[in-house]
């Protein structure tokens, strides 16, 4: 599920202006202060908790025996391609706004995005929910297979492996999708939003810190020239109708669960430096430290560079990209940090995947869907004692 989650962030979009109100509709009063921090209080903090949670959950992934569970791992080729596939992507959808009915696009792009974040919302519950489950619940293997040609051929579209656990975890993910996909609702949104940001923390790993210093320079510079020198970004932010972004509404005070002035933060401005974050926290394991050094230094800086943003953009009152501010502090401070206590060396010569993910399969192409929701929470709990069945499977990739 988290490479899915990954596919948004080509379109992500950034920190809305205060009180901005969309396109189209009549104008809307301006925010009050109080609505204004509590909505962007609450968007740090949503953008703070997947990439915690995520990270903490990327250190037992990596440890995962299991192939079919194993982490997608970003080299400095993938990281150096990212900025122009996105770049690609975020002008087409701009192209396809501007000349087909944005009615219909929206409704292929929520009909997508129910399925991706049903399966994402699933596999983030599955390690809480499976704690509920008592001991003696019944649990039957189940497992959908889609594969094209025969013989040596055959080639694997869909192998999505469950059991009654998963059904469980799966129903309650589908009744936020039918939410979301009737009413749009910003909580259900919310959601499905930090379901992928979560996963894509959890699952798409950085494999050494050049590699990180390559994919968050290239989006920095993507971020700025889409916002500041031309309206594709925003255009699109507006007009794109699908949990990639998480939202606020900054008249709650005043309407209730049913305020529509919202605020905004594209989940890439939250996963793109996640897994950096993410990252640094498995070089602290690996100086066997005892000690989360450059993960809490990291953390602190993106906090930082949040709130930069959003305080530059109360000074200009414009959309502002947000990695603008947030790469340089995610990187610097952790530097700044590592040339104190003199381990440059160490940290640019640290390998994630040969010393964590041995056998990690390279990110080459977009995925398909495949994996099991329970699988991967059986693997982060680390119940080994009980492994699940093996199958070969042709590594997924973005």
């Amino acid at each position: 599920m988290a490479e899915q989650a990954t596919a948004p962030l080509s379109e992500a979009h950034n920190v809305s202006g205060p009180g901005e109100a969309p396109a189209a509709g009549p104008a809307r009063p301006p925010a009050t202060p109080e609505g204004m921090a509590l909505a962007y209080g609450s968007l740090v903090l949503m953008a703070l908790l997947p990439i915690f949670f995520g990270a903490l959950r990327s250190v037992t992934c990596a440890k995962s025996k299991n192939a079919s569970d194993m982490p997608e791992t970003i080299t400095s080729r993938d990281a150096a391609r990212f900025p122009i596939v996105a770049s690609c992507t975020l002008f087409g959808l701009y192209l396809f706004f501007k000349i087909f009915s944005q009615e219909y696009i929206n409704l292929l792009l929520s009909m997508y995005f129910f399925v991706l974040g049903i399966l994402a919302l699933s596999h983030t519950i599955s390690p809480v929910m499976n704690k509920f489950f008592p001991a003696n619940f019944p649990s039957k293997q189940y497992q959908l297979l889609f594969t094209q040609g025969s013989g040596e051929n055959k080639e694997e579209i869909v192998n999505y492996e469950f059991d009654s656990k998963d059904l469980v975890c799966l129903a309650m993910s589908s009744v936020v999708g039918v939410w979301y996909l009737l009413r749009k609702h910003w909580i259900a949104n919310n959601l499905f939003g930090l379901a992928f940001s979560l996963n894509g923390v959890e699952l798409l790993h950085l494999n050494n810190v050049s590699t990180g210093c390559i994919l968050l320079g290239g989006l920095f510079v993507y971020d700025v020239f889409w916002v500041f020198g031309t309206n594709v970004m925003v255009t699109v932010a507006k007009s794109f109708e699908a949990p990639i972004k998480l939202v606020f509404p900054q008249d709650l005070l005043e309407k209730g669960l049913e305020a529509d002035n919202f605020a905004m933060l594209g989940l890439g401005d939250v996963v793109i430096p996640g897994i950096f974050i993410a990252l640094l926290l498995r070089f602290d394991i690996s100086l066997k430290k005892n000690t989360h050094t450059y993960f809490y230094t990291s953390f602190v800086a993106y906090i930082f560079g949040l709130g930069l943003t959003i305080f530059i953009m109360h000074v200009f009152k414009h959309a502002q990209p947000a990695l603008l501010y947030l790469v340089p502090a995610c990187i610097g401070f952790p530097l700044l940090m590592a040339l104190v206590k003199g381990e440059v060396t160490e940290m640019f010569s640290y390998e994630s995947s040969a010393e964590i993910l041995p056998h990690t399969p390279r990110l080459t192409h977009f995925p398909t869907v495949s994996g099991s929701p329970a699988s991967l929470a059986d693997s982060m709990q680390q119940k080994l004692s009980c492994p699940r069945r093996r199958r070969q499977q042709s590594p997924s990739a973005m």
